[in-house]
């Protein structure tokens, strides 16, 4: 009979939930905001509100979270701009969840549903399932 889990390793597993859900929250923010400034030259606070569909005082405090870790800087003439760390993380969630999409299209899901379940599963993937997606990606035949 398998045994239970003790209760360090319990806490550890919810530990890295807890970093993982703030994490995506982080990605998700810089992400829309490289992508902002890319389409319009700008990314400001009424713009994250109408992407996430949060209120103005969701988005700043989630913005003041952001600054904290060193992702974004807010700047009165350039609005929202990311700095070279949350570049980064904003390129990076990026081609996670194209490969994440790509993936799923290749097992025949729809385009639609594979952008809507990408959202969610690009944050918790392990480099591990990410390097294997790609591997397949790159192998199979009629690519």
């Amino acid at each position: 009979m398998p045994q239970s889990p003790t209760p360090a390793h319990t806490a550890q597993r919810h530990e890295r939930v807890r970093r993982q859900h703030s994490d995506e929250l982080a990605q998700d923010y810089v992400e829309a905001i490289h992508e902002l400034r890319e389409d319009t030259g700008t990314a400001r606070v009424v713009d994250l509100t109408k992407i996430f569909g949060v209120t103005h005082v969701s988005v700043i405090r989630a913005l003041a979270r952001l600054e904290k870790r060193g992702l974004i800087n807010r700047c009165p003439d350039e609005g929202i701009v990311l700095t070279d760390k949350g570049t980064e993380w904003a390129i990076a969630s990026a081609e996670r969840h194209t490969l994440v999409v790509h993936f799923l299209r290749g097992i025949g899901v729809s385009e639609a549903q594979a952008n809507a379940d990408a959202e969610g599963i690009e944050h918790h993937l392990s480099r591990e399932s990410l390097q294997a997606m790609k591997k397949f990606l790159n192998e199979r035949p009629g690519k």
